[in-house]
């Protein structure tokens, strides 16, 4: 009676523990061997008003393209893949005032929106081109300019993380089609 009990409560945690893993797949994600394809991240033009977006976005999207390891970072020369793009909008909006002075934001949400596009490094065609955008809600105690430098690299971090989704998990034309 008793070994039939704990059988059965030792059948049931092992469904129940193994059913939250189905989805769950190790390694690269869109089909291709780990480091089988190379790409290089250019630096992306800079559109909007604010400096040293650049190298935030550089730095993050190199940084979350090794940590996902699904492509070979390159820093020069020729790779499989070429990512380049644009910064296209840099937005801060008001989210929260001050309780005593309604015309003074305690809270902003800042938005950074980059044009991605990505290439094949040797025929020169556009695999994948769209806008991607990151951001962060960042608190202004006092001075607005110390806080935006603090949140700067916070967006280029989401930006890049959606870059990255898009990038990695994309369907190239050339790959076959995922099950």
């Amino acid at each position: 009676m008793y070994v039939a009990k704990y059988i059965f409560m030792i059948t049931a945690a092992l469904i129940l523990g193994g059913s939250g893993c189905v989805g769950y797949v190790a390694g690269p994600t869109n089909g291709i061997p780990a480091g089988s394809k190379s790409i290089r991240v250019d630096f992306f033009d800079n559109d909007t008003l604010e400096p040293r977006l650049v190298t935030a976005v550089n730095r993050s999207l190199k940084r979350h393209l090794q940590q996902d390891g699904t492509y070979r970072l390159e820093t020069r020369g020729k790779a499989d893949l070429v990512v380049n793009g644009k910064l296209t909008e840099f937005l801060r909006n008001g989210i929260s005032y001050t309780p005593d002075d309604l015309l003074r934001v305690q809270d902003y949400i800042m938005k950074l929106t980059a044009r991605i596009k990505v290439t094949d490094g040797v025929t020169g065609e556009v695999i994948f081109e769209g806008d991607v955008a990151g951001s962060s809600p960042v608190r202004v105690p006092k001075d607005l300019t110390s806080a935006q430098r603090q949140a700067v690299p916070l967006i280029a971090d989401d930006l890049a993380r959606q870059a990255t989704s898009f990038i990695v998990d994309g369907k190239w034309p050339s790959e076959p089609a995922g099950p």
